[in-house]
């Protein structure tokens, strides 16, 4: 085709006549359809973008080959992390809802002081929980009614009911406000408070009726 646009062309074009030439030469149909296109451009960006990438050192560049190997293994390790998890928090998942945890070896007098500091200072969450802990540890430390880990409120409380059966009310309300605030975000308030210490303070001070401890004897 150049050859045609030549032999039509005078046999000696100045450099202006020569240049358009080309151009209209250049502007056929089949030698655009011969250029690349935005998707072949598009990639090959890619490809010398990622070439590029290197990490610099004293000596040879590291190839990008590598860098991406290591960025592979790191998210392989983090991700066997998120899956597996810390053992702690193994442990504690598997007895989600229960009272006391596995290495809680608190006493009765050290949770009622933790309880009483938080309300102090208007941490009523803390202040419902840890007092609920301490009529668990209490009872547990009379040896009136068995608290080990896993022991939900609800299982305790009705446990404590056949011991202290005039308060099985209080009990089980006081079951229902340990999971409302431990376990489904509700609000503790001065009230709910009142209420455990109340019951806590009551059980301290009562004796368990004779036919309850033998019948909680029984069932050890």
């Amino acid at each position: 085709m150049i050859r045609a646009v030549l032999a039509a062309a005078p046999l000696d074009p100045d450099a202006r006549e020569a240049r358009r030439l080309l151009l209209e030469e250049l502007a056929d149909p089949r030698y655009r359809a011969a250029e690349p296109s935005w998707f072949d451009r598009a990639v090959q960006a890619i490809r010398d973008w990622f070439t590029s990438l290197s990490v610099p050192t004293d000596g040879p560049a590291v190839p990008i080959a590598a860098v991406i190997g290591v960025l592979v293994i790191l998210a392989l390790v983090v991700t066997a992390l998120l899956i597996a998890g810390r053992p702690s928090l193994r442990r504690r998942s598997s007895v989600r809802g229960s009272v006391l945890a596995e290495d809680d070896g608190r006493s009765a007098d050290e949770l009622r002081a933790l309880a009483e500091a938080a309300a102090a200072r208007g941490d009523w969450d803390e202040a419902v929980i840890e007092r609920f802990r301490a009529l668990v540890r209490a009872l547990d430390e009379r040896t009136l009614v068995r608290a080990s880990p896993g022991t939900t409120a609800h299982s305790f409380a009705r446990r404590a009911q056949s011991v202290f059966p005039a308060s099985a009310g209080p009990l089980r309300r006081a079951a229902d406000d340990f999971d409302g605030v431990r376990y489904l975000d509700r609000p503790g308030g001065a009230d709910d408070y009142a209420r455990i210490r109340a019951l806590d303070d009551s059980l301290a001070r009562e004796a368990a009726p004779l036919d309850a401890l033998s019948s909680t004897a029984d069932r050890r």
